[in-house]
């Protein structure tokens, strides 16, 4: 089976998983015309959206699946898919949360969610609405998500996060330090409640108590993933309600890490996430009770390791990918 996924890269994942099937002897091959600061290279040919355009012709013919991520397809205004539709050839599309998360349906569990990066739900709808009458398969990270496109699609499937977690070893907080360093990576600070975050750390400073915070942005992947191995505490979003590419980043170092968990979702987890959930009413009181616990944080970075050991390691996720496409008609 030969797989093309494209046209837009959300956290490296549509490299790491044309990784994994290269790994099981399929070929893959990822285009992604969405490219900023984080740098994500491997195993992704970047192009720009003519580039696409001019191959397509030749993808939809030597291809056998499509996966298709966040709300987009290899042609302006989906005319791709009645061509890939017509041949018979299996489609996937991979939601990632901000291209269909909407604040009516997002608000119903969660108040603190923040919803002004996403597209007008007009749009949401009428994108959904003209993506699910071509293709029958959408994938989502967690139920978070699947709340948003499950009124659309025939069949919505459950895909964690994919990391290869054995590529890097863990480095878990010292029992010994005392004045620990609180790492804190907005992509969007909007979104990530950083202002309720910084809030919280400014109190402790002022407090008095002994902590070290840095705050990563504008930097590549890269560069991103050697300071996080430094931190002894990270914090990711705590406006959403469920965990993104930086707590399973973190979580694969062995660090503890903080973001809220909405109560609702913890159950839909196949086990609830070791992630201290805070949201901005207890987001103070959460850092300092791991500031102030040294062992605790250890704790917490172990079961972290475990956790994306058993649920987000790339091979793992790969088996749950080719189950996917098997429910879509490709021959795996």
């Amino acid at each position: 089976m030969r797989v093309v996924h494209g046209p837009i890269e959300i956290a490296g994942q549509m490299g790491i998983l044309s990784k994994g099937l290269q790994d099981r002897g399929i070929t893959s091959a990822a285009y992604n015309n969405f490219h900023t600061y984080l740098g994500y290279r491997d195993y992704i040919h970047n192009v720009d959206a003519f580039e696409i355009e001019y191959l397509f012709p030749d993808v939809l013919e030597y291809f056998d699946a499509f996966h298709f991520h966040y709300a987009s397809t290899m042609l302006p205004e989906f005319r791709d898919l009645p061509y890939i539709k017509a041949l018979g050839k299996p489609m996937v599309m991979h939601h990632w949360g901000n291209d269909v998360r909407t604040h009516a349906v997002a608000s119903r569990n969660n108040p603190y969610v923040y919803t002004g990066d996403s597209p007008p739900p007009e749009q949401v709808h009428q994108t959904l609405t003209a993506l699910s009458s071509m293709i029958d398969h959408a994938i989502v990270q967690d139920y978070e998500v699947y709340s948003y496109v499950s009124p659309y699609y025939k069949h919505v499937h459950i895909l964690p996060i994919a990391m290869d977690v054995t590529a890097r070893a863990p480095s878990y907080p010292s029992t010994l330090e005392t004045t620990p360093l609180i790492l804190h990576a907005p992509t969007n600070p909007a979104f990530k409640g950083t202002i309720y975050v910084e809030a919280a750390v400014e109190r402790l400073r002022v407090e008095g108590f002994p902590i070290r915070y840095r705050r990563i942005e504008q930097m590549s992947n890269a560069e991103a993933l050697a300071l996080y191995r430094e931190a002894d505490i990270v914090v990711d979003q705590i406006l959403c309600g469920s965990y993104g590419m930086l707590a399973v980043e973190a979580m694969s170092l062995g660090k503890p890490v903080i973001g809220f968990i909405r109560e609702d979702l913890k159950p839909l987890y196949p086990e609830v996430p070791p992630i201290v959930s805070a949201n901005p009413a207890n987001i103070y009181e959460v850092l300092k009770q791991l500031v102030t616990s040294p062992l605790l944080r250890h704790q917490l970075g172990e079961q972290g390791r475990r956790y994306v050991e058993k649920y987000h390691h790339l091979p793992v996720v790969i088996e749950r990918l080719l189950d996917i496409y098997r429910a879509a008609g490709a021959v795996v």
